[in-house]
């Protein structure tokens, strides 16, 4: 747990040690990451759960994140914006993810897509995208602003548009996703 929320932390601006901690704690993302990580790993009931549920609650509603503590994301989870992130909880999310704004991770219940997306490691979500469905995103994907994929993405992939067209791009998240906690 304490490596998880170390890379978290790093992921905004290279931030580590105690100092760093106060000052990401002052971050809506990374206060909102931390809570969430926090949480999923306190047992229920006792007081550390009660409070940080109602901590979580509050900043559901001040940042606009719904994330549930029970979602699968991999360490160096970063939230570029505060306002409408919406990850459904049975998404699976690898290592070194990025969100933006405006951004739903969903489930589609019907079809044969029916259920919730699998994202791989170093995946950056563009602002006012929507991710829907049973399918697989790679890993080194970048899903450009208001793009809605129900489709699988191959690795080191490019999507763009409305409905999504892939371009195939070796390391197209250079420059969008930073500060990266190697092993």
């Amino acid at each position: 747990m304490k490596n998880i929320i170390k890379a978290d932390l790093f992921r905004y601006g290279g931030l580590k040690g105690t100092t760093g901690f106060i000052k990401g704690i002052l971050v809506p993302g990374f206060r909102y990451v931390y809570l969430m990580r926090r949480l999923s790993k306190c047992r229920k009931p006792s007081i550390l759960w009660f409070v940080f549920t109602i901590l979580k609650r509050r900043y559901t509603y001040k940042y606009g994140f719904e994330i549930s503590k029970n979602t699968e994301i991999g360490e160096g989870f970063y939230i570029g914006h505060f306002g409408g992130v919406v990850i459904n909880p049975k998404a699976i999310i690898g290592k070194n993810f990025t969100i933006t704004h405006g951004v739903t991770i969903g489930q589609a219940n019907r079809g044969k897509q029916k259920g919730c997306p699998t994202i791989g490691d170093n995946v950056w979500i563009g602002t006012g995208s929507v991710v829907v469905g049973k399918i697989n995103v790679g890993n080194n994907v970048l899903i450009a602003p208001n793009t809605f994929v129900n489709i699988d993405i191959p690795e080191d992939s490019i999507v763009i548009g409305s409905p999504c067209k892939i371009i195939n791009k070796k390391n197209p998240c250079d420059g969008y996703i930073q500060y990266v906690l190697e092993p």
